[in-house]
């Protein structure tokens, strides 16, 4: 729903008020949802993004997602789609990411856009909600797309924050994949969680009905998945991480994708975990490559 042009560059040092010199520029299409279409095709498989766009950077974005060979359906807007910026900074290894807000939509707008996935609902299969709501979208538009996804026999997931992840959680998901922090919140827990502690968190969301499958990535400390059976932990493979953007969105897309394919859940998350961190091994906002995610797969087996 927030789709960004991701722009990421380097420069040797970031400092206040001096001009920073930058090296060259890479622009992606990207924003949750989006990421999670590319990424599901880099590993050969199909999907269909739905995404408002709007303005100059709108045709910008329209133009990278056709170059890249991605099936989508636009919600023309009034506003100009957002942009993002990520800057490596050479001399330390770190880096610093810029989100802007993005454009705010009209009633008609977001309700468009609800009406195109009600018309796109692949029946029987999946539907995945990923990224933030831009500014004049409700809280509740996620909760409202899991009450059509429970009407039509589609299974949500859900990778947000904040209202809005609450409001689907109490909607009722599919899968959802909060952040260590957003899982405590959604327990009242005060602090950080230990490992038993996100178990019991994450069963205590999946008992009350509010997810079937609670997915956490932990970045180096690996990532966990519950369900009402099942507790599996996998470790991080060992890597040499270039950027963590995609990172999470990557695990996403892998993890539906083999579901989708029938695959069993262990060897899905198996596959989410290697595509997480293939994509943190890509520089600047490239995601997952088919190749790392099959030969970090195999290390985890």
């Amino acid at each position: 729903m927030n789709p960004a042009v991701d722009v990421s560059s380097s420069t040797d040092v970031v400092e206040p008020e001096h001009k920073l010199r930058c090296g060259p520029s890479r622009f992606d299409p990207g924003g949750g949802g989006v990421n999670v279409t590319r990424a599901i095709r880099n590993l050969g498989g199909n999907s269909i993004a739905i995404y408002p766009l709007g303005g100059p950077s709108g045709q910008a974005y329209r133009g990278f997602l056709e170059a890249e060979g991605i099936v989508g359906r636009v919600i023309t807007i009034a506003g100009n789609t957002r942009e993002s910026f990520t800057i490596d900074e050479l001399s330390t290894g770190r880096q610093f990411r810029f989100v802007l807000q993005g454009p705010t939509l009209r009633e008609p707008e977001w309700r468009a856009c609800l009406s195109v996935v009600g018309d796109m609902l692949p029946v029987g299969g999946y539907l995945v909600a990923s990224g933030s709501l831009p500014p004049g979208v409700p809280d509740g538009f996620y909760a409202l797309l899991a009450r059509i996804s429970a009407r039509n026999g589609v299974r949500l997931v859900v990778d947000t924050s904040g209202p809005a992840l609450a409001a689907a959680l109490e909607a009722g998901v599919f899968l959802v994949k909060p952040s260590l922090r957003e899982l405590g919140e959604l327990v009242g827990a005060d602090g950080t969680l230990d490992a038993d502690e996100q178990v019991e968190a994450a069963q205590e969301i999946v008992a009350e009905g509010r997810a079937e499958i609670v997915a956490l990535t932990l970045g180096g400390a690996g990532a966990l998945l519950v369900t009402a059976d099942e507790v599996l932990r996998l470790p991080t493979p060992r890597a040499q991480v270039k950027s963590v953007v995609g990172a999470g969105d990557s695990f996403l897309a892998a993890l539906v994708l083999r579901l989708a394919q029938g695959r069993s859940l262990a060897e899905a998350f198996r596959s989410a975990v290697a595509a997480g961190t293939a994509a943190a091994m890509a520089p600047a906002t490239e995601l997952c490559r088919a190749a790392d995610v099959a030969r970090l797969e195999a290390e985890l087996a």
